[in-house]
C-alpha cells in the first residue's frame, strides 16, 4: 500500500486550504513538483495521490490566488491549469504566469472547448488534455512536457547558434534574436517546434513527426496543435505571415523550412 505524507501550506486568503502531497519516502525537493490547479476539492484530492503514487511531489490550489502563493513560495516544474475556475479562468492565468515565467503549463479543458484549447496553446500552454483523462495518459503527458523542458541541457552535441534568413536561434539562451539585436519571446512550444524545423531544413515533415518531435506525444488526426504552433511563429518571424516564406504549408504533407540554415 502507498503511503503519502500531506503538508500544510496555507490558504492565501482562500477559502479552499492549499496542501502539498508526497509519498512518504520521497526526499522533499528531488522529485518534480507539480502545481495541479482546480476548483474541484475531490478532483484536487485525487489527481494528487495519483501523481504522488508516481513518485511527483504535488501542491494544489483551488484558484489564482492560491496558485500565485505556490508560484512565490516553491519552484514549481510544471503546472497543471483547469480552463474553468471561478473568478480568474485558465486562459488569464495562463497568460499571466507565461508573462513572468516559462515554467510548464498543461492545460485541462472539457471535450467541446476546442477553441478554448486553441487560444490556451495561443498563449503559451504547452500541451492541453481533454476531460475525462485516465491518470496514465497524465503522468505520460507530464513526463513528456518535462522531458522537453529539460531536453537542451542534455544535448551537448547541438550547435550552440542556429542563424537563418534575419535570425539567431540560441539555443543556450533558448533565444530567438533579430538581426538589429531585438529578442523575441517564443514560449517553450514555439521553441521546441522552431529547434525542430531549423534542425530539418528542406525537409517535409508531417504534422505527426514535428508533434512527436516538439512535443514527445504521438498525434491523431484531429490534433492540430501544431497548425497553432506554426501560426504563431510565423507572425514572429515571417516578414508577411500571410505569405510565409521561411515554414511553407506542404498541403497534405506537413510543412517545410525553407531557409537555408547554418549552424556554430
Amino acid at each position: 500500500m502507498a503511503h503519502f505524507e500531506t503538508v500544510f501550506l496555507g490558504a492565501a486568503g482562500a477559502a479552499e486550504p492549499i496542501y502539498l502531497v508526497m509519498p512518504a519516502d520521497t526526499a522533499r525537493n528531488a522529485a518534480p513538483h507539480i502545481l495541479f490547479v482546480d476548483d474541484h476539492r475531490e478532483m484536487r484530492e485525487l489527481v494528487a495521490r495519483a501523481l504522488a503514487r508516481e513518485g511527483f511531489r504535488v501542491s494544489t490550489a483551488a484558484d489564482g490566488r492560491a496558485m500565485r502563493k505556490v508560484l512565490a513560495d516553491s519552484r514549481i516544474d510544471l503546472i497543471l491549469l483547469d480552463l474553468m475556475l471561478p473568478g480568474e479562468d485558465g486562459l488569464s492565468l495562463c497568460r499571466a504566469v507565461r508573462r513572468e515565467s516559462e515554467v510548464p503549463i498543461i492545460m485541462l479543458t472539457a471535450k467541446g472547448e476546442e477553441v478554448d484549447r486553441v487560444i490556451g496553446l495561443e498563449l503559451g500552454a504547452d500541451d492541453y488534455l481533454p476531460k475525462p483523462f485516465s491518470s496514465r495518459e497524465l503522468v505520460a503527458r507530464i513526463r513528456a512536457v518535462l522531458r522537453r523542458a529539460g531536453a537542451a541541457s542534455r544535448a551537448p552535441k547541438r550547435p550552440k547558434l542556429y542563424r537563418f534568413d534575419r535570425w539567431t536561434l540560441d539555443t543556450g539562451a533558448r533565444e530567438l534574436l533579430r538581426e538589429d539585436g531585438v529578442t523575441v519571446a517564443l514560449s517553450t512550444g514555439e521553441y521546441d517546434l522552431l529547434l525542430a524545423l531549423v534542425e530539418r531544413p528542406q525537409r517535409v515533415l508531417s504534422r505527426e513527426q514535428l508533434l512527436d518531435l516538439a512535443r514527445g506525444r504521438a498525434a491523431n488526426s484531429f490534433d492540430r496543435s501544431i497548425d497553432t504552433q506554426v501560426s504563431r511563429l510565423r507572425r514572429k518571424i515571417e516578414r508577411d505571415p500571410a505569405s510565409p516564406a521561411i515554414i511553407k504549408t506542404i498541403w497534405g504533407g506537413g510543412y517545410l523550412f525553407l531557409a537555408k540554415v547554418e549552424g556554430s
